[in-house]
């Protein structure tokens, strides 16, 4: 449980690295891919060790194997609207990673990733990709809250 969520904090160090410092100097939607890449690897430490203290806590008898079934797990036992909408995120970033983009004034300020996902299009910039940091960062917090507060 503390080793996921040790995880998901050192995979926010990458990620405010790669915000801050790379996507700085480096305005490609590579640097984004790579960015959206370890925030669902963060979202998924966070499920996990969400899911290791729901078992703790004898909620559920064992824990899923599949990402998905573990989000959908997840959004059955904790009702909290950070978790709802944060786990609601996480499965759109695994449908976005996954669909075709395309790659609009890289090398420039506004580097846009724009895709399609259920129908929407989706845009990814430094703005938004910087918002989707800053709230990471709070459900990561939140979890590490609920996660003491119920060891």
């Amino acid at each position: 449980m503390k080793e996921s969520f040790q995880k998901a904090n050192e995979e926010l160090k990458r990620i405010d690295h790669l915000v801050y410092v790379t996507l700085k100097y480096t305005r490609t939607v590579d640097v984004l891919i790579s960015i959206l890449k370890r925030m669902i690897n963060s979202y998924e430490f966070a499920v996990d060790a969400l899911l290791k203290a729901a078992e703790k806590q004898e909620k559920i008898e064992n824990i899923p194997e599949i990402p998905l079934v573990k989000a959908q797990k997840v959004k059955e036992i904790y009702k909290q609207k950070i978790i709802q909408k944060n786990i609601d995120r996480y499965l759109k970033l695994r449908k976005l990673i996954r669909s075709n983009y395309e790659k609009s004034n890289e090398y420039r300020r506004h580097v846009t990733m724009t895709s399609i996902v259920d129908g929407d299009i989706v845009k990814i910039n430094i703005d938004i990709v910087s918002e989707m940091f800053d709230s990471i960062r709070k459900f990561i917090d939140f979890v590490h809250e609920l996660i003491i507060k119920n060891d």
